[in-house]
């Protein structure tokens, strides 16, 4: 098995893993990492290890952060430039959060590659649009 770690600024890790378990159940193999004010990525790294330590990660660990070149992902990259089974994946939201733990269900056995590039599209799909006009007048009809 494969774990996740979602690591962004503030508590909005928190908060969306918290949503994903009411969607989903509670998640064992899904962690939270935080970065509050007056840390920095040295206090990230040591989260991360923390959390990795109480994972199954097997088959690697899957790191969901927020921002590509902050904080919580730079010490993401510090751990994942080291082991072949690690990746990261930037932009975290609940539809990709939802599809990587329902691969970590399944698991079929995808390399962090594969399983990365699930999880770029899942967090896609998530983002759609509605607008007024995409309705059909249904007043034109009679």
């Amino acid at each position: 098995m494969f774990g996740i770690i979602v690591g962004t600024h503030g508590m909005f890790s928190e908060q969306l893993v918290k949503s994903l378990e009411m969607i989903l159940g509670e998640q064992k193999n899904v962690r939270a990492v935080t970065l509050v004010p007056g840390e920095g990525p040295d206090d990230v790294v040591k989260k991360y290890e923390q959390a990795i330590s109480e994972l199954d990660c097997e088959d690697g660990v899957l790191f969901l952060n927020d921002l590509f070149g902050g904080s919580p992902y730079n010490a993401a990259a510090r751990l994942v430039i080291n082991n072949e089974k690690y990746g990261i994946v930037t932009g975290v939201n609940l539809p990709m959060l939802i599809e990587m733990c329902s691969a970590q269900m399944v698991d079929d056995g995808s390399d962090i590659k594969a399983l990365m590039e699930k999880a770029v599209e899942a967090g896609k799909n998530g983002t759609q649009t509605f607008h007024a006009s995409q309705i059909e007048d249904d007043e034109d009809d009679l």
